[in-house]
């Protein structure tokens, strides 16, 4: 009799509690227990990589938790390798999960002798042996098109939309969503049409890299309730600097959601001292100890949708349905 091929799952060191996480809930969502891959991924003393795998994975369909965040050329080389141990160990297919996916900004040459990052990581993830990619919210949408294997990129934005409806219950009407850039407009239209909310923008100026010249809002926000929606806050220069904008526009009080939280270098005592009111992150990079302790930082879980994500996948059905509100609600029941 032929035998029904289990989704496996195997973690990297980037964020093991999201990877835990995402083992739980298809657990729940399968009625049977799914656990992570007996593996060890290690350093050598001069910090080569080194990958045992100690279960059988011969013929598996298997899907390596791994996002390339900081430090992103570890996580980076870490997945790469996994790919390579499971692919020389017999595994039918090989599913990279990315939730955060590193070298996204590098989506495109802005002056001459620059390189395109991200489609030679593109590049580099085929070749390892990966056959297919889940990630969220990637930094640009044509780096799907970098891809010669398939690429489901989930959205945040519904997972957004579920926790505004609720955190603002009552004030609908009072509440704006704001694009920090041009850039994000379609982003924040998106998530202002799902929550029936106005929107406006902020226009950056920049004079150099890093730094920010001036900042124009359009649109009227006096008496809103604002929330700046964005895919990735590094430093939050930006970020504090919109909030700082909007309040002084007669905004009543500013909320941030941004799905990668990568918050490096001052970013955590910045939105501490900002007069953003919360900063709302998602966990698809693990959260530091700042981060856990910052007071006016929130987490949203990812690992409702990416377990279901990845049984859709596993079962062939559509993964563009986790997009739909009556789909994701139930899925988020009780969680948020």
């Amino acid at each position: 009799m032929p035998t029904v091929i289990e989704p496996k799952l195997i973690a990297g060191n980037a964020n093991r509690p999201l990877a835990q996480a995402i083992a739980r809930r298809m657990s729940l969502y399968r009625g049977m227990s799914v656990g992570l891959v007996d593996a060890r991924v290690e350093r050598f003393n001069d910090q080569e990589i080194f990958v045992e795998v100690y279960e059988n994975v011969r013929g598996e369909d298997m899907y390596i938790l791994q996002p390339t965040s900081n430090p992103a050329n570890d996580n980076l080389m870490e997945l790469l390798i996994m790919a390579d141990a499971l692919r020389r160990s017999s595994a039918s297919r090989i599913t990279a999960v990315i939730p955060y996916f590193g070298y996204a900004r590098q989506d495109r040459r802005t002056k001459a002798r620059t390189p395109i990052t991200a489609k030679l990581v593109a590049n580099m993830i085929h070749e390892a042996g990966i056959e297919r990619v889940l990630t969220m919210d990637l930094h640009a949408a044509q780096i799907q098109g970098f891809f010669d294997i398939p690429v489901d990129n989930l959205y945040a934005s519904p997972i957004f939309a579920l926790d505004i409806l609720k955190q603002f219950k009552g004030h609908e009407d009072e509440v704006m969503v704001v694009s920090p850039d041009v850039g994000g407009v379609a982003r924040a239209r998106e998530l202002a049409k799902r929550i029936n909310a106005p929107l406006a923008i902020v226009d950056k100026r920049r004079e150099k890299a890093g730094e920010i010249a001036e900042m124009t809002l359009i649109g009227e926000v006096t008496g809103k309730r604002c929330i700046i929606v964005d895919d990735i806050c590094d430093t939050a220069g930006t970020l504090c600097k919109a909030a700082e904008v909007l309040m002084d526009h007669g905004a009543t009080e500013v909320h941030a959601y941004i799905t990668h939280g990568v918050l490096s270098g001052p970013a955590v005592e910045r939105v501490r001292n900002s007069v953003m009111k919360s900063l709302v992150i998602t966990d698809s990079i693990a959260a530091t100890e700042d981060v856990a302790t910052a007071g006016n930082i929130r987490v949203l879980p990812t690992a409702p949708i990416f377990a279901q994500a990845i049984l859709n996948i596993w079962n062939g059905t559509s993964v563009s349905s986790l997009f739909e509100a009556d789909v994701l609600g139930p899925i988020y029941e009780g969680i948020l």
